[in-house]
């Protein structure tokens, strides 16, 4: 496979990411930057394993999991979805500020991830390398993440904390996206 095909994939791989991570950065008000250096990082590293198990695992488990990896991602995007606008219309009266929390952080690099390790089982299945598009894919998840948040961060500034509902809602539209397969 090309240069070039593979950077198409990573980057392709890496829009839940990004939209997660906007979310993150519309909700989040003081995130330090050791803390959206660990978003970055999860995802990327998720995207870096999870493309390389799929490999190995090959199409042994393929149709196993290629059928529980829409319902596992909408799953996991739902709770974590529907858990930030409950949070959002309990504090209605107070200024909510959404908590940085590592298990909320791995919930999502594992859902925004999963589509990777049918990535994974396409390499196999062409007998491509996955090293090289594996670390070309977690760099890429890497900096769209980051950009996300940053950016995430310059809009919920501009528009208010209204954004917590909306990020909710958006993580349950990936969710479904996924589940539905568009």
């Amino acid at each position: 496979m090309d240069f070039i095909s593979i950077v198409l994939i990573a980057v392709a791989l890496s829009m839940d990411s990004f939209s997660v991570s906007l979310t993150k950065g519309f909700t989040q008000k003081n995130m330090k930057t050791s803390q959206i250096m660990y978003y970055g990082l999860f995802f990327g590293v998720f995207h870096l394993f999870f493309p390389i198990i799929g490999y190995f695992a090959g199409v042994t488990i393929t149709e196993f999991v290629t059928s529980l990896a829409p319902w596992i991602a909408f799953i996991l995007l739902l709770i974590v979805g529907l858990n930030m606008i409950r949070e959002s219309l309990e504090n209605e009266d107070e200024e909510f500020v959404d908590e940085f929390s590592f298990k909320e952080l791995t919930l999502l690099a594992l859902a925004t991830s999963i589509d990777a390790f049918a990535i994974g089982v396409s390499f196999a299945l062409l007998d491509t390398n996955i090293f090289v598009p594996a670390i070309i894919t977690s760099v890429t998840v890497f900096l769209i993440s980051v950009s996300g948040i940053l950016l995430g961060k310059k809009l919920g500034d501009y528009f208010g904390d209204k954004f917590l509902i909306l990020g909710g809602v958006v993580l349950i539209l990936i969710g479904l996206k996924t589940l539905l397969g568009f």
